[in-house]
């Protein structure tokens, strides 16, 4: 079952829109889907879906709502890329990580589930290491975050466990970048990072030509696994 819920900012001063699929029963845990510079569009919806079909409770909030309440954009359509980065310049990460504080705290008083996790994707993978350092959340999952290696400044706070998944030809996130994230988190009892050679940023989103769909999967079964073991 899905639906459009809204949650109240964490000041109590605003509200915004979250997508929410529920699982068939109760839900094992619930898991927080975080966007891409795209918005909440139809794959994000997809990624909720399907893991409410793996019984949890999934939900994806509308972090630009700020700017733009229910941006749904399309990375194989030019205009609407360009689209993204624009929305992306005006976007407030520390803010929007308040925002995804907020919808923990209704998850767990609203909804009713305790244990939560969070995933997401390209800008919502560089917000899943700042939810993970920043929040006390149980489980996080990342898909080529952005800009990590300026936060490793950050990664003594990360008290709860969390993988990151890593294309090695990621155009937004350059080698040297790449040899920061693994100097920096390696050796970390928390982190666990997995390298995707040869594939680029974006290579398991549900929709469009940037998938790949053996890799896709491989990173899936993964943060699967991780979360069974780390909300259970």
């Amino acid at each position: 079952m899905t639906e459009t819920t809204k949650i109240f900012t964490l000041e109590n001063d605003g509200q915004f829109s979250a997508y929410v699929a529920r699982p068939e029963g109760q839900a094992k845990a619930a898991i927080i889907v975080i966007q891409e510079i795209f918005g909440v569009n139809a794959g994000i919806r997809r990624k909720c879906d399907r893991l409410a079909e793996e019984g949890y409770l999934a939900v994806a909030p509308d972090l630009f709502w700020r700017i733009e309440p229910g941006v749904e954009l399309d990375p194989d359509i030019e205009p609407e890329f360009q689209r993204a980065l624009e929305l992306m310049g005006k976007f407030d990460q520390d803010i929007g990580i308040r925002d995804i504080e907020a919808t923990i705290h209704w998850i767990r008083r609203e909804a009713g589930v305790d244990k939560v996790g969070c995933v997401g994707y390209c800008l919502g993978g560089r917000l899943a290491f700042m939810t993970a350092a920043r929040t006390d959340i149980n489980a996080s999952v990342g898909y080529y975050g952005v800009g990590i290696d300026g936060l490793l400044g950050e990664k003594h706070a990360i008290a709860h466990p969390l993988m990151l998944h890593i294309p090695t030809e990621d155009g937004f996130v350059d080698k040297a970048t790449q040899q920061k994230m693994h100097e920096g988190l390696d050796d970390h009892p928390k982190v666990t990072l997995h390298d995707y050679e040869g594939l680029d940023h974006g290579f398991a989103t549900e929709f469009g030509k940037r998938r790949a769909e053996d890799a896709a999967n491989l990173a899936d079964s993964r943060t699967s696994a991780f979360f069974a073991e780390h909300l259970a």
